[in-house]
């Protein structure tokens, strides 16, 4: 699933591409499990707009434009921003070839800016959204999200606050979106792997040096992440990212430590009980 890096880089494209250009055409797709409203309202709002910026908070994406209302997007489990002839980034745990073919299949909803560039949302398995709001930032879904953790990371002590108020495992506190917005499930294990605190740990009970080395670490992890424009070729050789897929039985860490993979909190967790405690 596209995490907080993967929807950035997205924004990042969009921003470069389409900031100050005004849309000439546009499609939306007649599917309604993924766009929250007509696809005539979806075009009406975009064509003629001029767009002024591509916004993100968590995993939740929007573009902005010089009229109301915005396009808001969310990539759910497979989506993404395309664009011809790109090099998209592929998910670790998506193994599926890329389709250079444009439009792309599966393409949601496709524009065309007035210097002729063009790109297209993408959502092979219907699980990524298309909404229209005024004022993204201050209405659902967006407004219920928890801070973000590269855009408005809580300060020692109200991050603190917000962990120790919780009595569940401290693995599937990282995962709640009420909590930290954008944070999945391999940034949840790399962050406690770094951290070196056990996933099944309860976040109530962790002591402050713990919950100071977890905000580290979700700032560390996040930050060279998105420098990297979540390119994971690009990602340290020794984070647990490269070896936490496929739950191999044999599978270690870079120095050798044994990688185990738990269910935890509905998800599967890649952890080292020799290094998180």
């Amino acid at each position: 699933m596209p995490e907080l890096a993967e929807v950035e880089h997205g924004r990042r494209m969009l921003d470069r591409l389409a900031r100050g250009k005004r849309v000439v055409d546009a499609w939306c797709a007649d599917d309604d499990i993924v766009i929250e409203a007509t696809p005539s309202e979806v075009v009406g709002a975009l064509h003629g707009a001029t767009i002024t910026g591509a916004h993100r908070w968590g995993k939740q994406l929007w573009i902005a434009f010089d009229r109301p209302p915005c396009v808001c997007l969310h990539f759910g489990m497979t989506g993404g921003i395309r664009t011809p002839g790109d090099d998209p980034l592929v998910l670790e745990s998506s193994g599926a070839d890329v389709d250079r073919a444009w439009p792309p299949r599966f393409c949601k909803l496709h524009v065309t800016l007035d210097d002729g560039t063009r790109f297209g949302f993408v959502n092979s398995r219907r699980l990524g959204r298309v909404r229209l709001r005024d004022d993204p930032r201050n209405q659902p879904p967006i407004s219920k999200l928890g801070f973000d953790p590269f855009l408005a990371m809580p300060g020692k002590k109200e991050f603190a606050a917000l962990v120790k108020r919780r009595k569940i495992p401290i693995k599937a506190l990282l995962l709640d979106q009420k909590f930290a917005a954008g944070v999945g499930n391999w940034i949840a294990d790399e962050v406690l792997y770094q951290a070196r605190v056990r996933p099944r740990r309860r976040a109530d009970r962790l002591r402050l040096v713990e919950i100071e080395a977890l905000r580290a670490a979700l700032s560390s992890v996040v930050g060279a992440a998105v420098a990297v424009d979540a390119r994971k070729d690009e990602f340290p050789a020794e984070w647990l990212f490269h070896r936490r897929w496929g739950k191999q039985k044999d599978a270690t860490t870079h120095d050798g430590h044994a990688i185990r993979h738990d269910d935890i909190g509905g998800r599967t967790t890649a952890w080292v009980p020799t290094v998180q405690r």
